[in-house]
């Protein structure tokens, strides 16, 4: 008898394991086709077209800002890029917008002053004007003393201050005619 258990408990498990295959085939058929695959793999704004620096990189340069020396102002980041001829930023700092700001665009620089008193009454350096949005001169510009307040919500103000060592950084880099791009 116990011959024929052991035949019939070998022909028991080779039938399983036909079933158990069928099943694994039948179900591998059905599968969509991103199982298996991570969230990242398959998620809309993973494509080719974006760089893994974008999206881990505050400092990169932002898509879409032009090409050739500029400078690239991106306002919800309140940032500043000096970018060279290569398309590769020489310089990228932080800044405090005043309460007017430009429309996104593409701009050159108008005028330039070496040193004055802002509209918020405060006295600056190296201003770098581009832009007028309703009677408000916008431009860049450091601070005498150093500081980079946040503007006074109750004045209409178009200085984008940079610390000082940025903003002698701007005025060598951003003279009369040079190209600047406003980025969201």
């Amino acid at each position: 008898m116990a011959r024929s258990s052991t035949g019939f408990v070998t022909a028991l498990t080779a039938g399983a394991l036909v079933v158990v295959g069928f099943l694994t085939y039948q179900a591998s058929a059905n599968a969509p086709a991103d199982l298996g695959k991570s969230k990242a793999d398959t998620s809309p704004t993973a494509t080719a077209s974006r760089s893994p620096k974008e999206k881990t990189d505050p400092k990169a340069l932002p898509a879409q800002s032009g090409a050739g020396e500029r400078v690239v102002y991106a306002l919800g980041a309140d940032r500043v890029w000096l970018v060279g001829g290569n398309g590769k930023a020489q310089r990228t700092y932080k800044v405090t917008p005043g309460t007017v700001d430009p429309a996104p665009g593409k701009y050159t620089v108008g005028s330039r002053s070496g040193t004055i008193t802002g509209t918020d009454g405060v006295p600056i350096e190296h201003v770098v004007r581009f832009a007028n949005t309703g009677g408000v001169a916008i431009g860049f510009s450091a601070a005498v003393d150093g500081s980079t307040p946040e503007p006074d919500p109750s004045k209409q103000t178009g200085g984008i201050r940079e610390s000082r060592a940025d903003g002698a950084a701007m005025w060598e880099f951003a003279t009369f005619g040079r190209k600047i791009v406003v980025v969201p």
